[in-house]
């Protein structure tokens, strides 16, 4: 088990370490001039773009901006000079080019509301998508089958911003049946966080159960066809026990697999669901982020995505030695 962790954590500071300098790297092979974008072309003395380009530090060289990043990460700095001069407690992730906000606050802001769509929707999605796939496996070659695997198929080749804006016009603005979709604190509004986050969660709910509804349906009926699921029935255990107790847990285990990857990656940032619903989430934080050229929150929103990712799959490697007690941590060269 600590050997396990040893070497999971060696490669997470690995990744984030290459994640981090590709980053800075494709910043500074791009066309734009952060201080440009931030003085705008009109009226833009050459003055003024060289007290931008000083107060943001950019007129060092980039291995120096970068080594000064990641320090600031773990004892904080200094950013800026002068009247702009700001003091950034670590974990300092830089400030907003455009506002001189630290980014740490921007990303506490945020956060919260990525994480409501992505965990309640993985809720919807886990849940919906492999239930109708075991009953589709059971049922395998029924109405009920063939009508899970049509709306399966419906939704899977359905776009986010297609659904959720035929959710939004029908449901939200002609019916009125649902809430308009906004941010508000759990722990202030428990009801009215989830009147908030519903329409979300139904449409990346939708689009994401069918693929888990089809591969589950296809790992369960792979399952219901080993040798010791035939024995089991040969020895005269319940249709239940066999299904649930035997097959289910086999045929969950790589649903698993699937389901933190999909949910790490989700927590980086759901750009075009956030930006479909209106909520400014970290997605759309990022793409902002993108246009402008706006390094610091770009880095720290990348290196939270990769955060998610590396321990995502470090929890779902815990989850198959629960799961199935034959996954032993650290063996087999893991």
């Amino acid at each position: 088990m600590l050997r396990f962790f040893v070497k999971r954590a060696l490669l997470a500071v690995l990744t984030l370490f290459a994640i981090s300098v590709t980053v800075f790297v494709l910043f500074f092979m791009g066309p734009a001039d952060p201080a440009a974008t931030m003085c705008g072309t009109k009226a833009c003395t050459a003055a003024q773009h060289e007290q931008i380009t000083k107060s943001l530090e950019l007129d060092k060289s980039p291995a120096t901006q970068y080594a000064s990043y990641m320090r600031g990460i773990f004892v904080g700095r200094e950013i800026g000079s002068g009247s702009t001069k700001i003091e950034c407690d670590a974990p300092c992730l830089g400030v907003n080019f455009r506002s001189y906000e630290p980014v740490k606050d921007i990303i506490a802001r945020t956060l919260p509301i990525t994480f409501s769509i992505v965990l309640g929707a993985a809720v919807l999605y886990v849940l919906i998508g492999t239930s109708l796939g075991m009953i589709s496996a059971i049922w395998r070659g029924s109405i009920f089958d063939r009508l899970a695997a049509g709306t399966a198929l419906t939704f899977a080749s359905t776009q986010i911003f297609f659904l959720g804006s035929l959710i939004l016009l029908v449901f939200v603005y002609k019916t009125g049946w649902l809430p308009r979709p906004q941010y508000i604190s759990p722990f202030t509004d428990f009801f009215g966080w989830m009147g908030g986050m519903i329409t979300p969660w139904i449409a990346l709910g939708l689009i994401n159960s069918a693929s888990y509804s089809r591969f589950s349906r296809a790992q369960m009926i792979e399952t219901l066809g080993e040798d010791y699921i035939r024995t089991a029935r040969a020895k005269g255990l319940g249709m239940r026990a066999v299904y649930f107790r035997h097959a289910l847990r086999a045929a969950v285990t790589p649903i698993v697999t699937i389901a933190g990857i999909d949910i790490g990656g989700q927590l980086g940032g759901v750009a075009i669901t956030e930006t479909t619903f209106s909520l400014p989430g970290m997605g759309k934080t990022a793409l902002g982020a993108v246009v402008s050229q706006n390094l610091p929150i770009v880095m720290a929103i990348v290196l939270f995505g990769a955060v998610f990712i590396v321990l995502s799959n470090v929890i779902v490697d815990m989850l198959y030695a629960v799961i199935d007690p034959r996954v032993k941590l650290g063996s087999s060269g893991r």
